[in-house]
């Protein structure tokens, strides 16, 4: 028999449903530690992930899994459960048109410039930022310009490392890839690495969005949460929003995905031009 076939007698008992009770407890838990609402329509999303983790932990039942989260709020398995229901979609330079605006920015502004980069994921999206900035400013000699953060430990991993498939920056210029990538050799040829010298412009540091206070070294000059609202609720997005006008410098540019709304929102921050708001004087 196949040896993909053979799971211990435990694992294979797991059941292949997930009841309406364990969905919407899953759901309670975690939009309480970060904020993402869980439709039904994700039943399947959740079960195919989270599976996972109860092979791994030789559980026979969602609703185990839950206790173990309910009765053991410090637990490490609380940053696997955050990981393992987090989207992480991303490329370099996606939504190309922002990057652009982010040069002309810089421009006018220059010394000292710093963005946030909120949702950092693997990497690509601070390291489109860091390479923007430095073809538009030169090279910084006051180090990382882009903090970079994330919820979701597992992908900040191969952010920090800077690793590549040769395939991921196919659509970056031969310029771009000449001054920021090294390629690979032997076994690795298939894959580049990003410069030191580029991976020295930024920093990256788990952050959760939901925390009460954010370690992150505000204000800056811009700040980049795109295609990352859109999995909160309309309460949760018009706090941060407020929070997000605390943390720019007047003048400050935040950069939203394109299917990402807030006009109907009060507060400083003021539709600049495609999903890309300012912060104007009080």
């Amino acid at each position: 028999m196949n040896d993909i076939l053979r799971l211990p007698p435990r694992l294979s008992q797991l059941s292949d449903a997930l009841s309406d009770r364990e969905l919407h407890k899953i759901s309670q838990l975690i939009y309480r530690r970060a904020g993402i609402v869980l439709s039904q329509q994700k039943r399947d999303m959740v079960f195919n992930r989270l599976s996972r983790r109860l092979r791994e932990l030789s559980l026979t039942s969602f609703s185990e899994y839950i206790a173990i989260l309910e009765t053991q709020p410090e637990s490490p398995e609380w940053q696997l459960f955050i990981n393992s229901l987090t989207t992480n979609l991303t490329s370099f330079f996606r939504e190309a048109y922002h990057f652009p605006v982010l040069a002309q920015h810089a421009q006018s502004r220059r010394s000292g410039y710093r963005v946030w980069c909120t949702a950092a994921s693997t990497g690509e999206e601070p390291c489109s930022i860091a390479m923007t900035l430095d073809e538009y400013l030169g090279a910084t000699v006051s180090g990382p310009r882009v903090w970079a953060s994330d919820i979701d430990t597992s992908v900040l991993e191969k952010a920090t490392s800077g690793v590549y498939r040769l395939e991921d920056i196919h659509a970056l210029s031969l310029t771009q890839k000449r001054n920021y990538f090294l390629r690979g050799t032997g076994e690795n040829s298939d894959k580049v690495r990003v410069k030191p010298e580029l991976l020295s412009t930024i920093h990256y540091q788990q952050l959760n969005l939901l925390d009460s206070k954010w370690a992150a070294p505000g204000p800056f000059d811009a700040i980049f949460c795109r295609n990352v609202m859109i999995y909160f609720d309309a309460a949760t997005q018009a706090r941060l929003m407020q929070r997000f006008a605390q943390m720019l410098k007047p003048g400050g540019l935040l950069f939203v995905g394109h299917s990402e709304h807030f006009n109907h929102l009060k507060g400083r921050l003021r539709l600049r031009g495609q999903s890309v708001y300012e912060l104007v004087e009080a």
